[in-house]
């Protein structure tokens, strides 16, 4: 297949494009690099097969020559706001992203008669009251709290694209990702992965913000592209979600983060910071990725932290 990835300079899209590429296929990147280096294409940037277009996709979208998927991952993800890659610090951006950007993505779809896929995500269930939870939860959000202009995006995301399979009859998925970590996460993301880890390299205590008891599920980058990748060559147009369901608080994490690296420094704690609506709670149910897909997580939490670690070593000179 002839493949469109927008995000394709960001955490997910560049292993997106890399996995796409590994299986022969050839990959239209699209990116305006607002969130996504062009780092993380360079490898990349050499294969016969590789094309790169610098684009905003809120703007109309042509690609030249023929598409057989879409698959659409470009949007701000870090929910952090000390992060000035953040939704929270790009909220018009991230709107125009799950908006503008799937109606355009979506309008090359249709004139191609291309597959889609949408990378939607577990925010859509917001600070959720069903725990874990299930592809048929309708979720918990407020529309208009600070965390609105990420998740509601997605919801009108996920709407507009099953809107566009029942009337265009267009062949659509949607894969609702769960919180994923690997190389190529941003350092200055904010997020708990590359700040604990960055941490326990320079040998400070962890920083955790209240007791530590909110709970999160990790899965390696690996794991999810595989996910992914079969989701696309499926049948299934309802969203499937994809993650790793071994939960564990952040306490935890953070003494496993340590215990890995090395780090004597220990933990250590701080008034609760919490944003707004920031869920005590994410863990995926993955029924539906196991009948539907043959698809469950393999990578451990240990086994994913040492493949991660490099990555951070290198990118911060110790390495």
């Amino acid at each position: 297949m002839r493949v469109l990835i927008t995000g394709a300079a960001g955490f997910l899209g560049s292993h997106l494009c890399e996995r796409l590429l590994q299986e022969g296929h050839s990959v239209i990147g699209m990116d305006n690099f607002v969130t996504g280096s062009p780092d993380n294409l360079a490898h990349l940037t050499n294969n016969p097969r590789f094309e790169f277009i610098r684009h905003d996709v809120s703007n109309f979208i042509f690609v030249p020559g023929k598409v057989d998927a879409v698959m659409h991952f470009a949007s701000p993800a870090s929910p952090n706001p000390a992060s000035p890659f953040g939704y929270v610090n790009l909220p018009i951006q991230t709107m125009k992203a799950g908006a503008l950007g799937t109606h355009n993505t979506l309008g090359v779809a249709r004139a191609q008669n291309a597959r889609y896929l949408l990378a939607s995500t577990s925010e859509i269930y917001g600070d959720p009251e069903e725990h874990p939870q299930k592809e048929t939860y309708w979720g918990h959000c407020d529309p208009t709290g600070i965390r609105s202009v990420y998740d509601e995006a997605k919801r009108f995301a996920e709407a507009l694209t099953t809107a566009y399979h029942r009337y265009h009859g267009i062949d659509t998925r949607i894969v609702r990702i769960f919180n994923t970590y690997g190389p190529r996460m941003r350092q200055d993301d904010g997020r708990v992965v590359p700040n604990f880890i960055q941490q326990a390299l320079r040998g400070e205590p962890l920083t955790i913000y209240g007791e530590g008891k909110q709970t999160r599920s990790f899965c390696f980058v690996s794991d999810l592209i595989e996910g992914i990748y079969r989701l696309l060559l499926s049948d299934e147009h309802m969203p499937v979600n994809i993650g790793n369901p071994s939960e564990l608080s952040i306490l935890e994490f953070a003494r496993t983060i340590n215990e890995i690296i090395g780090n004597k420094a220990g933990i250590t704690h701080m008034p609760t910071l919490r944003v707004q609506h920031d869920p005590e709670m994410r863990q995926p149910d993955i029924t539906r990725a196991k009948e539907i897909l043959k698809w469950n997580p393999e990578v451990s939490l240990d086994e994913g932290i040492r493949k991660t670690v490099p990555y951070f070593q290198r990118k911060m000179g110790l390495a």
